[in-house]
């Protein structure tokens, strides 16, 4: 480990490759502070990515196999040095130009084994103060970013208590935070809030906090109190106790406007709301607030009353279109159910014409579904929204007969079928769609590129028991697939699309990833169900992982072509950054494997770069 004076010194000297030292630079979960997941760094390009080797790893050393840990934090890399998140929940620093460890922070009262997800850090510097503040499970830590240690003017102590200031009585309630907070000027904001299940939880009200003391500066609340803004959209006594309508998926700001852009879950429970009738506001928004003051600018809803679990899972990405002959900012938000909502950066409304189409009503007791939900006519969505026999999987006579079984035992098949006590099969189902790896976006073409996943849902309803305190809970959060466990309808089952923003329309579309075991029988080109998302450069390249078979690919963002791939010492499922350090351009994945997909953990940080 490097003290102090070695650290300032590496500082000092860190070379300014091809680009300031912004360009050269990761800074923001995002990319950048608008989200866009784009580096203008293009010395990796499409005439040498194939000739990307290993330039070093790193072990973090606290991987576990059961329960199986993960990896879904993207670095940040800040003037050669990078701040990441561990397996097991740990900041650590390394040196961005060969992987050695710098520093180690383990919460303080926190076993140095203890499980979660993570998905980066957050950075802050004024010209005269630097930090690192780390969002783990229910509370925020400021660290001195030359050696890790707690910044003890902040908060108590260099902490902060998420579940404290809260506005509601928090009793028997839990709070968690997945995603990195964001910074406006000298304010802290921070998302998180309660889970999504059957028993009471906590809200997902957003706050500002003063970055230098940690003092609480403001709070929106996302499930509205009386006399605000939405409060006519719950029950009068909503605000007391329904919960969720959580930002698990992180913010994006823009810094000319001093605008934070929050997207949000559903609200509690996930596939029952009798108890919550109304359209629900905040929950399934993409909101728009004053990032000094946290009033409100504008919301959008992309699904109303939701009882799919089909909250926004990605941050906001703020990008620009051209049209009639003007530039114009906008949001683009993905979503679960396979959509992009194009909408006006200033006023929220959408760029793209959007249709509120009738829906199927509930026969479940005291539920009352929207009669309606949004469909945006552009950009096409991304994944399939019905499921019916034609559609089943083929890849086996074994595979077709299990599912067809399971098919015809359920309702629906289609995108807001009602959940029922039967069970009912919806798709994209939870995991279906985009998910929390966002999108990137090429400033220079306009594109928008989006990995994406075909995995419908099956959700049964079950009476709860009197001692269970809530109406109605699942079975289980069960997915259509085979007996083999691969997904209940034919292929393909994970791409990658570029979108052009200017005519919303699909400029390629590329099969993204397959499943070694069925590529062994002939089965090739299936895709895979994805975790994590894509990053585009300069360089004409779209770097991404996420793929079940354990392998980072950059694809050409012109048309869609993988260039280069490699695989990993464990599934990459995470958000890849790129970065300059030490005369090189690196690219560098998360490899912690586990999670959702069957593959073994990891806890490993690789980095690619050219060579000499």
């Amino acid at each position: 480990m490097l003290d102090r004076r070695d650290f300032l010194s590496l500082v000092a000297t860190a070379p300014v490759w091809g680009a300031d030292r912004t360009e050269a630079d990761w800074r923001h979960y995002g990319g950048d502070a608008g989200a866009t997941r784009f580096s203008p760094l293009e010395h990796i390009k499409r005439g040498n990515v194939a000739n990307l080797k290993v330039a070093w790893s790193h072990r973090c050393g606290d991987a576990v196999q059961r329960p199986s840990t993960t990896i879904e934090c993207t670095p940040l890399v800040i003037d050669g040095i990078m701040y990441l998140t561990t397996a097991r929940v740990q900041v650590r620093a390394l040196k961005a130009a060969t992987g050695e460890a710098l520093w180690n922070f383990t919460p303080p009262g926190q076993p140095a084994r203890a499980a979660g997800v993570n998905r980066g850090v957050t950075w802050f510097e004024d010209g005269k103060d630097r930090r690192v503040f780390a969002a783990i499970r229910d509370k925020i830590y400021c660290l001195h970013p030359q050696t890790g240690e707690l910044v003890r003017s902040f908060g108590d102590n260099g902490i902060v208590d998420l579940a404290a200031q809260f506005d509601r009585d928090m009793t028997g309630l839990t709070f968690r935070i997945t995603s990195p907070a964001v910074i406006f000027e000298d304010t802290l904001i921070v998302g998180g809030g309660g889970g999504e299940g059957p028993r009471p939880q906590a809200p997902g009200h957003v706050r500002g906090y003063d970055v230098y003391t940690g003092k609480r500066k403001w709070i929106f609340h996302t499930i509205p109190h009386p006399g605000e803004f939405g409060y006519d959209t719950w029950p009068k006594d909503g605000w007391r106790r329904n919960g969720a309508a959580n930002n698990w998926a992180g913010m994006s700001v823009d810094l000319k406007r001093g605008w934070v852009f929050v997207s949000t879950g559903s609200a509690s429970f996930d596939f029952w709301g009798g108890d919550r009738h109304g359209d629900n506001l905040f929950s399934d928004c993409v909101v728009a607030l004053d990032a000094r003051t946290g009033r409100r600018i504008w919301h959008y809803q992309t699904v109303h009353h939701d009882v799919w679990d089909y909250d926004l899972p990605a941050q906001p990405a703020l990008v620009s279109i051209r049209r009639n002959g003007q530039t114009l900012d906008a949001v683009a938000q993905v979503t679960k159910t396979g959509f992009v909502f194009l909408l006006d950066l200033v006023t929220g409304k959408p760029l793209f014409p959007v249709e509120e189409r009738e829906t199927e009503a509930s026969d479940v007791e005291s539920e009352k579904l929207s009669p309606t939900q949004p469909f945006p006519l552009k950009p096409a969505a991304l994944s399939r929204h019905e499921v019916n026999e034609d559609l089943i999987t083929d890849i086996s006579p074994e595979a077709r007969e299990f599912v067809l079984q399971r098919f015809g035992g359920v309702r629906g098949g289609r995108l807001f079928s009602a959940p029922s006590k039967q069970g009912t099969l919806y798709t994209p189902g939870t995991l279906g769609g985009a998910l929390w790896g966002g999108c990137a976006f090429d400033p220079a073409s306009r594109r928008l590129f989006v990995n994406s996943s075909e995995l419908p849902s099956i959700v049964t309803l079950v009476d709860g028991r009197p001692e269970d305190g809530y109406r109605f809970g699942i079975t289980s959060y069960e997915k259509l697939v085979d007996h083999e466990g691969f997904p209940g309808v034919k292929p393909p089952w994970g791409h990658l699309t570029a979108i052009d923003l200017t005519s919303g329309d699909f400029a390629w579309r590329e099969v993204l990833g397959e499943y070694p075991a069925l590529v062994a029988r002939g089965h090739k080109r299936t895709g895979t169900f994805q975790l994590g998302g894509c990053i585009a450069t300069a360089g004409g390249l779209i770097f991404v992982a996420a793929t079940a078979d354990e392998k980072i690919r950059a694809l050409d963002s012109g048309n869609g072509a993988v260039l280069w791939e490699h695989k990993l010492p464990a599934g990459g499922y995470a958000t890849p950054c790129t970065y300059a350090a030490g005369g090189k351009q690196y690219v560098v994945i998360g490899c912690g494997g586990g999670n959702r997909q069957p593959t073994p953990a990891g806890d490993e940080y690789v980095a690619f770069s050219l060579g000499t």
